[in-house]
């Protein structure tokens, strides 16, 4: 195999999200338009909870100001310790369970959901030292939390998420409804 068919194979082979993850969406959380979230399952049950690419905050340039993990006074995210096999110590989510609050230069506030029942199991502190990770690479080094579904909810917790096909269907419809005038 010579460098030019080794170069077209690495171009065309699919990433390690691709490869290892089933993408999940939620479109317009809580009927906030725009604001879609995007759940990559792996097959051993871990969620990593990220930003879908139609998201307003990475949308039109904004820029982030902040990104907190403090959720009210008594409940901060970043405390969430977990520990052993089983990962006791995690705080247990619900679909609604905001995850963290992101504040763009505009000062606009987006709250982001966890969007699945499950076990906290680690929050990105990354994105608090370099938001722009979080508009820069939303799939990957930009995620915002990984939480483990219980195992006997592990099947039934993508009943209320859009395939991707679905997903980009909601989105398309989306855009000719904003297209058409008033």
């Amino acid at each position: 195999m010579d460098s030019v068919d080794r170069k077209d194979t690495e171009a065309n082979a699919p990433s390690v999200i691709d490869r290892y993850y089933t993408r999940w969406y939620r479109a317009d959380m809580k009927g906030k338009q725009s604001e879609d979230h995007c759940i990559l399952q792996h097959s051993n049950r871990i969620c990593v909870i990220t930003l879908a690419e139609t998201h307003t905050v990475l949308q039109n340039g904004r820029a982030i100001k902040n990104i907190t993990y403090q959720i009210s006074n008594g409940c901060s995210r970043l405390n969430n310790k977990v520990s052993g096999k089983s990962k006791r110590g995690g705080q247990f989510l619900t679909d609604f369970a905001p995850l963290c609050r992101i504040t763009c230069t505009d000062d606009t506030e987006y709250t982001i959901y966890s969007c699945i029942r499950g076990r906290l199991l680690e929050v990105n502190e990354n994105i608090l030292e370099t938001p722009s990770l979080l508009l820069e690479k939303p799939s990957t080094e930009g995620y915002i939390a990984i939480i483990l579904p219980k195992f006997e909810e592990s099947k039934s917790i993508t009943e209320n998420l859009l395939t991707r096909e679905d997903f980009e269907r909601v989105v398309s419809e989306r855009s000719v409804t904003q297209s058409q005038p008033s």
